[in-house]
């Protein structure tokens, strides 16, 4: 089964996700540039991009490109949180953008779920 990724809602998340990132990282210091910006920008990016990669292969291989777009989200919360502890987001702005990331990890999770059980049927 193939799918058109424009149309599912986590690639649509990781987009907007993706989007708020490079906002953020324009914020950081110039120090940052090659270590922690890059980082941030390449997990967020690929978060959508392995969706889209999956989403022309069978279901199978669709739960693989999933689970590294997944671990992505993972890699991108855990610098979006050492951005927090030195002091480059607000807690404010911090809490938005993680709680954005979870959701995407929960609906991801489930999509995987979903196609599992589609493979299992």
């Amino acid at each position: 089964m193939r799918h058109n990724f424009k149309n599912l809602k986590i690639w649509i998340l990781a987009m907007e996700i993706t989007n708020d990132i490079y906002k953020l990282t324009a914020t950081f210091p110039k120090s940052e540039t090659y270590s922690l910006v890059s980082q941030m920008n390449r997990c967020s990016v690929s978060m959508p991009s392995n969706i889209a990669e999956g989403s022309n292969r069978g279901n199978k291989h669709f739960q693989h490109y999933l689970n590294i777009s997944l671990g992505s989200s993972f890699e991108l919360q855990t610098q979006l949180l050492i951005a927090f502890q030195n002091d480059y987001l607000s807690k404010i702005k911090t809490e938005e953008i993680e709680n954005k990331i979870i959701e995407f990890q929960k609906m991801t999770t489930g999509f995987i779920n979903k196609l599992d059980n589609n493979l299992s049927s």
